[in-house]
């Protein structure tokens, strides 16, 4: 109903502000008036409108620009149209950066206003839908940073409660891309050390000598131009915890050096004799396959032992298809707000986009995209042509990939077959993975065609 979005119409013209409140009465809109800035301010004070009509020049003490500002504060989430008898480019720009949606020069045409009217009040709803909506996944799906409904994620968050009390040691393993580090800082977030520091080294960034500096710090006159001591991560760390990412690429030397600051929780500083103490929780991530790197010799066994006390495997992107819809939505509104770009949703062509793509950078490069997209958007709600950076070939079900077109119909096939076969053909499970009725799924199944693999 448009009488619910409450307009005001600031201007010191009678004529003009009597005129414009008329029409917008005729449209369906609750309007009221104010014939000075500082009337307007005191009735925006009381009531809140969703839209603001402010003349640009009034009578001394308070323009347009100063109006608009102060309603600002009052409701920030408001928007404001200027209106001006003389036009110019400067006009322009000072409403605009001030926070004006727009300027409209006298005399207003009606049928201009209604048409702006109904456009701001359709992205204006869909932005309230979409609110409560991310409000509601956000609270249901979210865990300390982490987005997810699937349901093998969903265990491993489980996991990470129940281990993030203990000073156990954890392997994260997982692709590139797949969100590792978020796992350790959950783990750190939910433990008892969470108000200690979390430490991160990305062991594959440094050569082995700037590593071994880096993990342990080192005393002055060690090496040319160490002038002073330095604590390295492994004692900054100390009260939290300690995330070694990409340790499948450490060198063997410092692999017996970890192992032995692992097993008698000390080591000294490069070039010291005083021995340090390790007080911290260590989490270590790889991508790479360490037992196979441990059969071919290139990783130490016993190192492997000692790290996954407690292993979390990750699973890639392609494996979760039902989350890159809400992670999508998830980077929209984080990314929207910090690129200063206000977007309102996805299109159906565009989620279908994203679910046909192949994801080899799984998460990270989710993100990239949905941040490469909004800049390059003319509209609030990002379409298929959006992603047409992206390569997408449609995704087979096992998981391949063909250069075939793919439809939502396909691609919501698909996702349920791959769920019933996570689920092991369990359909209340499915169901709640796929987050809708039981009633819904077996009305899909038969639709598809589908046989449950617990029967078939």
């Amino acid at each position: 109903m448009k009488n619910q979005w409450r307009v005001m119409v600031v201007d010191d013209e009678a004529i003009m502000r009597e005129s414009l409140a008329a029409w917008l009465q005729e449209d369906g809109y609750a309007v009221d008036t104010a014939a000075s800035g500082r009337e307007a301010l005191a009735l925006a004070a009381e009531q809140e409108h969703a839209v603001y009509f402010v003349d640009l020049k009034m009578p001394p003490g308070m323009d347009g620009i100063e109006t608009m500002q102060g309603l600002r504060k009052l409701h920030p989430d408001a928007s404001v149209f200027i209106i001006t008898a003389y036009a110019t480019v400067d006009t322009a720009i000072t409403a605009m950066k001030e926070g004006a949606v727009d300027y409209l020069v006298k005399p207003c045409n009606p049928h201009e206003i209604s048409l702006l009217m109904e456009r701001l009040i359709r992205v204006k709803t869909l932005e309230r839908e979409n609110l409560v909506l991310r409000q509601k996944l956000t609270g249901r799906y979210s865990f300390q940073n982490i987005v997810s409904k699937n349901a093998r994620m969903l265990e491993l968050l489980e996991l990470v409660k129940n281990v993030a009390g203990y000073r156990s040691t954890v392997l994260i393993r997982g692709e590139s891309g797949t969100g590792k580090e978020l796992f350790a800082r959950a783990i750190h977030m939910c433990g008892d050390r969470a108000d200690g520091p979390f430490v991160a080294v990305s062991c594959a960034a440094l050569t082995e000598t700037l590593l071994e500096s880096e993990l342990f710090g080192y005393e002055r006159g060690a090496f040319t131009g160490a002038k002073d001591r330095r604590k390295g991560k492994c004692e900054l760390a100390n009260g939290g915890t300690l995330f070694l990412d990409e340790m499948g690429d450490i060198s063997p030397k410092l692999q017996a050096d970890l192992l032995r600051v692992l097993q008698e929780r000390r080591f000294f500083r490069v070039g010291g004799n005083e021995e340090v103490v390790l007080d911290a929780r260590v989490i270590a991530a790889t991508h790479v396959d360490l037992e196979t790197a441990v059969r071919e010799g290139r990783f130490r066994q016993d190192l492997y032992f000692r790290l996954n006390v407690i292993e979390i495997e990750v699973p890639p992107l392609r494996e979760r298809l039902e989350d890159i819809p809400l992670l999508a939505r998830h980077f929209l509104e984080r990314l929207s707000f910090e690129l200063g770009k206000p977007m309102v949703d996805l299109s159906d062509g565009a989620v279908r986009a994203l679910m046909a793509h192949g994801w080899p950078g799984n998460v990270r490069e989710l993100e990239n995209a949905i941040e490469r997209a909004i800049v390059s958007a003319r509209d609030a709600v990002l379409s298929e042509a959006d992603f047409a950076f992206l390569e997408r070939p449609s995704l087979t079900p096992d998981g391949g990939a063909d250069l075939g077109t793919v439809t939502l119909q396909d691609l919501e096939r698909r996702a349920i077959e791959a769920t019933l076969r996570r689920t092991q053909g369990n359909v209340k499970e499915a169901a709640q993975v796929l987050g809708i009725d039981r009633s819904t799924l077996y009305e899909k199944l038969k639709r598809y065609d589908i046989t449950n693999p617990r029967k078939g």
